[in-house]
């Protein structure tokens, strides 16, 4: 039987995490993502949904969907805002992955469970994994690919990225480092090298046994 172990990727603002969690994937790794669940947990006729709207109101619905670009101009500059919000999402999150890790668990099929969590270790999630891996990147290129996904410009990554820790920060607590330097090929390489060290298993000894003599 396989032992599924539960593994943590994350890292600053477009440093790659999503790209290192797809070829995990592709070595055989079962990969969920932080964000993706609350965007599925988000919704207004979820338990979650209601709260966020008991909490910020309800005119962050908009055509039945709840807009977190609203959600992000309410608690924007509100600390006890943004800490009342996170005391939601965050244990409803933490709850999902963990009925995700049991389910694929049963199944006996993966080696990893590999779980993509931004703030990781700002929200002190690290204990609740066996191994936790930081991505790393050039701020100017982690700079570069925000603007070309988001739109946004360097005001705003400014803004998010001193919400989290710095990236020196992750990748002291972290018990795997992965550089990535922009170069595509480099990255699945440095991963394919992370999956094989997180999957080894030394040989089992074999155990001697003494035959009694007639």
């Amino acid at each position: 039987m396989l032992t599924l172990k539960k593994i943590a990727i994350t890292g600053g603002l477009s440093c790659g995490k999503s790209t290192v969690c797809r070829f995990l994937g592709e070595c055989g790794a079962y990969v969920v993502s932080a964000d993706d669940i609350v965007h599925q947990l988000l919704s207004p006729d979820t338990s979650l949904g209601q709260q966020v709207i008991e909490l910020l109101g309800s005119d962050i619905v908009v055509n039945g969907v709840i807009d977190r670009r609203l959600i992000a101009a309410k608690v924007f500059g509100h600390p006890d805002r943004l800490g009342a919000l996170e005391g939601l999402v965050h244990p409803a999150v933490r709850v999902e992955i963990n009925r995700r890790f049991e389910e694929v668990a049963t199944q006996n099929s993966h080696k990893l469970f590999v779980a993509e969590i931004p703030l990781l270790f700002e929200g002190g999630f690290q204990d609740y994994y066996d191994t936790t891996v930081a991505v790393v990147a050039d701020s100017d290129l982690c700079l570069e690919r925000f603007k070309a996904k988001t739109g946004h410009n360097r005001e705003e990554f400014d803004r998010r990225m001193a919400r989290q820790w710095t990236p020196v920060q992750k990748a002291h607590q972290a018990d795997f480092v992965i550089e990535n330097t922009g170069k595509i090929e480099e990255l699945r390489s440095a991963v394919q090298e992370l999956y094989k060290q997180l999957t080894f298993e030394p040989p089992r000894e074999k155990c001697e046994t003494n035959t009694p003599s007639e």
